[in-house]
């Protein structure tokens, strides 16, 4: 049951008008049972001091694009009230009229564009408006005997709108029905959401919370736990084997679902997710529409529903299901689009948002894990609200053409445009082994820098979640995952790649970079030194690669390796004979896959650094005394050795590797496979010949 979160003395310290509508609008959003990711609004009244020293009635109201839950004082929008009240007096206007008068009447043009529903809080004549999207509320204006149990619940204290667009004759509606209704408390918004209102901001928000009560508590009342969804069909596979199956048939939807674009996935299987697919009715009533307009952009009006049998002995006739049914989804969207289309519009992605499958759970899909995370999140309130509703009567959602109409609505799609532009690196699920050391994390930075999602995979765990830690704190939630492996350990190496398709679906780069060293004269050189070597420079890049080179073929939308070699690659070290041949064989097993890759579009391509002392745990071992040995010098003076024996004097560095991988990986490096680039100052040694 949704609570009350207002803590007096938080409010308190809160001075301005503004202010408490900050704090009352991120109280409404921060619990999603009331209000949608992205939607509602709200606003107040109030009087400010405007450039000219008058004092001046403006209502600030949620800016478009902007989240209640996240929102601060600079995104809402000031608006004049002067300048907006002779409006009521209008009988219509365009959705392009309203949004061009309304920046007329901003107090800042820095402000950002005021809400397209600006005016539903305009025209109320009450100092605090809530519009908010709740569960209760929706599973009421979604049922299809919707305002008579809202007679029975409210009696005459609610206006009943019936459903249209918002925009100027909503507004004017909503305000035109309040004021005929002088024991109005509320407005129910037919398909769409509630509005409420208070003399203060805090009364405001308890009139909210209060009419979400009494509604949630009605339908409790009435729910069936035995008959919910029409009863259970299909019961949850146990937690690990659904996790399993998930991370089986992830690839396989990646590529599926990747047209034009690539996307990335996430995998949910909470409780409500689990008890929805698994009801006898799922399939029929996942289909009847959206929940409310706000879903649409983020999850379009139905989801994939994939008609299976739970088992963990069918993952192959599942991957099979969700191909078939994936190309089945996207031609009958293209139909759907083709349908109702009107000049100027262009497709979005054709395929589904939403995935459910029986047993297993639900998979998202975005351009980013964050956004495939909005649209599951909106099919958590669309569950929540086919729950209530069909405990009242039956589900109902909005015509086709509407659901099209809004889907494909251009203030809708002002919204999604003040995202930001996607970067090179956007869509791509990079692994980086030895993700704790200098050259992964240096790499990690540098590819999240430009939109990559990365998994951090390294014997180090807690040196790889520190980095992926920073890197979330920078550039935000689950950009970065890290992962335990030992390169040379068969089954590490498969787990952690399903970790990473459990995680974001699959895999587009692949850093093989883990390592170590070691320096011995040949005579002197063990058996067991040499197996070291070969074990983690040779079998472990095998290992890696070989795993990745399944899940992209998996995939069929390519791929890319780097290897990161060595000067040693193509330059006989003295006393690194096991290192220098295992180094050495990393570069031609590169080209081998690279030789297998090209008709599948992977690609192979090595790095070859030299002398990375910076971050190297290598470095830090005896690897640093006993190359200074073997040029008769101190450890301390290897670095001057270094850069003095280079032709351009220089030092090389961790990020001076991460550009070349950077490149390789990147668009820039698209026509070329099998390739060696040499990144170590000008070492003239190991010029390639």
């Amino acid at each position: 049951m949704v609570q009350s979160l207002w803590e007096s003395e938080k409010a308190s310290q809160q001075l301005s008008g503004l202010e408490q509508l900050v704090y009352r609008s991120n109280l409404i959003g921060t619990d999603r049972r009331v209000c949608n990711w992205g939607g509602g609004n709200t606003s107040s009244k109030t009087t400010v001091t405007d450039f000219r020293g008058r004092e001046v009635e403006v209502m600030y109201v949620k800016g478009s694009g902007s989240d209640l839950a996240t929102m601060k004082a600079g995104n809402f929008t000031g608006l004049r009230m002067d300048d907006i009240r002779p409006l009521f007096e209008k009988d219509d206007m365009s959705d392009e009229d309203m949004v061009a008068y309304l920046a007329n009447c901003m107090i800042d043009a820095k402000h950002p564009r005021a809400s397209i529903e600006t005016l539903l809080h305009a025209f109320l004549p009450f100092k605090h408006v809530d519009h908010t999207h709740p569960d209760s509320i929706i599973s009421l204006c979604c049922a299809d005997n919707g305002k008579a149990v809202a007679k029975e619940i409210f009696g005459d204290r609610f206006v009943w709108v019936p459903y249209i667009r918002p925009g100027f004759k909503l507004s004017k509606m909503i305000a035109e029905g309040v004021l005929a209704n002088p024991k109005a408390e509320l407005v129910l918004m037919e398909k769409h959401g509630l509005v409420t209102w208070g003399e203060t901001s805090e009364a405001a928000y308890a009139q909210t919370v209060k009419i979400i009560s009494e509604a949630e508590a009605y339908i409790e009342a009435r729910v069936q736990p035995d008959k919910l969804f029409g009863g259970v069909k299909h019961a949850a596979l146990p937690q690990e084997a659904r996790r399993s199956v998930a991370a089986q048939v992830m690839p396989a939807i990646r590529g599926a679902v990747s047209d034009a674009k690539k996307m990335i996935l996430s995998f949910d299987d909470q409780e409500d997710v689990l008890a929805f697919v698994g009801g006898q009715d799922a399939s029929v009533l996942s289909q009847v529409g959206a929940a409310c307009p706000d879903h649409l952009v983020h999850t379009k009006v139905v989801p994939l529903y994939i008609d299976w049998t739970p088992s963990t002995d069918d993952v192959e006739g599942l991957k099979a299901k969700l191909k078939e049914g994936i190309a089945s989804y996207k031609e009958q969207y293209k139909a759907y689009f083709e349908r109702n289309k009107n000049e100027g519009d262009v497709m979005f992605e054709a395929a589904p948002r939403v995935i459910l499958i029986p047993g297993v759970g639900m998979i998202n899909t975005g351009k980013s894990w964050s956004n495939s995370q909005v649209s599951g999140a909106l099919y958590h309130r669309a569950i929540a609200v086919m729950r209530g509703s069909t405990a009242l009567g039956q589900f109902v959602s909005l015509s086709e053409n509407e659901s099209y109409n809004v889907e494909y609505w251009p203030l809708e799609l002002y919204k999604l445009s003040l995202a930001p532009a996607e970067a090179e690196f956007s869509r791509k699920i990079a692994f980086i082994t030895g993700g704790a050391g200098g050259i992964g994390s240096e790499t990690a930075r540098r590819l999240v820098s430009e939109g990559a999602h990365v998994v951090l995979a390294d014997l180090n765990l807690e040196g790889a979640q520190k980095v992926a830690d920073e890197v979330n704190a920078k550039y935000g939630e689950n950009r970065a995952i890290a992962v335990k492996m030992d390169v040379t350990n068969e089954d590490m190496v498969q787990a952690a790649y399903a970790e990473t398709a459990l995680a974001y679906g699959g895999v587009d780069i692949i850093v093989n970079n883990a390592g170590l060293a070691t320096s011995s004269p040949f005579d002197e050189t063990s058996l067991k030194e040499w197996n070291l070597n070969m074990s983690v420079l040779g079998t472990g890049y095998f290992l890696v690669a070989r795993e990745a080179f399944k899940l992209m073929k998996q995939q069929a939308i390519g791929g890319n390796m780097v290897f990161i070699g060595s000067k040693n690659s193509v330059y006989a070290g003295k006393n690194a004979s096991a290192y220098s041949a295992a180094k050495a064989l990393e570069a031609h097993l590169a080209r081998c896959i690279a030789a297998e890759g090209g008709e599948f579009g992977i690609r192979v391509n090595t790095v070859l650094p030299d002398a990375i002392l910076q971050g190297s745990a290598i470095w830090n071992s005896n690897w640093r005394n006993e190359r200074a040995a073997a040029y008769g010098i101190e450890p301390d003076q290897l670095e001057e050795y270094y850069r003095k024996r280079t032709t351009l004097l220089v030092n090389i560095f961790p990020r001076d590797i991460a550009e070349g991988i950077a490149f390789f990986a990147s668009s820039k490096a698209d026509k070329t496979t099998g390739c060696m680039l040499t990144v170590d100052g000008g070492v003239p040694a190991a010029f390639t010949r």
